[in-house]
């Protein structure tokens, strides 16, 4: 019950800021978007509120299950490594050791996250103008992805399988640097804040923790989030890129060292409540289950 109830809190996190991710996903891949309220008119006036809720299905159920897989992936190398350096599982941790396990952590949600990110971008920056739908006079056109289903099966029939993990580099980089500014922050945090004698710290401080965790980790993130939207996008009517540099230095050349940056106060903005929320949950849930354990 620890993971399901991390699902649905990581579920619930990411559909309330998925709109706010797909104004991201625009700002990160279009360089016609003057900022994120140009980007939200833009939006809105041409394909309305279902403009920023593209994807979102598979996103968010796909996002809730690898988000709690994550903390369970994380407890069971951070409980191995403790076991092998210090022959107990129960021993406490050395921040480089919740460094290495997070950072490892981060390395194998790719495998799953890949496919999800793809399928999440490509429908994200799809666009389907309100008025092709809403005046009858107009032929129907069907946009080219019907579904995130239909677009992985699309990718792969035009792209091969590897099409599924196009910016898989970027995506590597960013979740295992991310995973490791994440859980070693939130650990720091509660333990500055952690009155002495106390070995869990109070909901306030998980609470802080947990929401200063999720912005730090996701400025960390955000210079790879924006080359991996940009790979990721890549054959949609954007430029071709041959690999993570070409697209860094095409990205640098053409709009400045401020392209790395884009959309990191959306990012913030999103990361503080969700992290809040799930490190909440996980040490609600861990406190449970330690009292029905006595």
């Amino acid at each position: 019950y620890v993971y399901m109830l991390l699902s649905i809190s990581g579920g619930v996190g990411a559909a309330v800021g998925y709109p706010l991710d797909t104004v991201k996903v625009r700002i990160q891949t279009e360089a016609s978007y003057r900022g994120i309220w140009h980007c939200v008119i833009h939006t809105y006036r041409t394909e309305r509120v279902s403009g920023f809720f593209r994807g979102m299905s598979m996103a968010v159920l796909m996002t809730s299950f690898i988000s709690s897989l994550s903390f369970g992936i994380y407890k069971n190398i951070l409980y191995s490594i403790c076991r092998f350096r210090y022959g107990s599982a129960d021993s406490k941790p050395s921040k480089l050791d919740i460094s290495s396990a997070a950072f490892a952590t981060g390395g194998l949600r790719v495998v799953l996250l890949a496919p999800v990110e793809i399928a999440k971008v490509r429908l994200q920056i799809q666009k389907e103008p309100h008025h092709l739908t809403t005046q009858s006079h107009l032929p129907a056109s069907k946009p080219k992805y019907q579904g995130a289903v239909h677009c992985l099966r699309t990718i792969v029939k035009e792209e091969g399988l590897g099409g599924l993990y196009k910016g898989s580099l970027a995506l590597l980089w960013r979740d295992c640097f991310s995973s490791a500014v994440f859980f070693l922050t939130y650990s720091a945090m509660c333990d500055c804040l952690t009155p002495d004698g106390k070995n869990r710290p109070d909901s306030w401080a998980v609470l802080l923790s947990g929401g200063c965790a999720g912005v730090l980790a996701w400025g960390t993130a955000t210079p790879m989030d924006i080359l991996k939207s940009r790979m990721q996008a890549d054959g949609e009517g954007y430029r071709k890129y041959s690999g993570l540099m070409h697209c860094a230095k095409d990205s640098i050349r053409e709009e400045g060292l401020r392209v790395l940056f884009k959309g990191i106060g959306l990012n913030s903005l999103r990361a503080f409540p969700t992290s809040m929320v799930m490190f909440f949950t996980y040490e609600a849930v861990l406190r449970i289950d330690e009292w029905s354990v006595k």
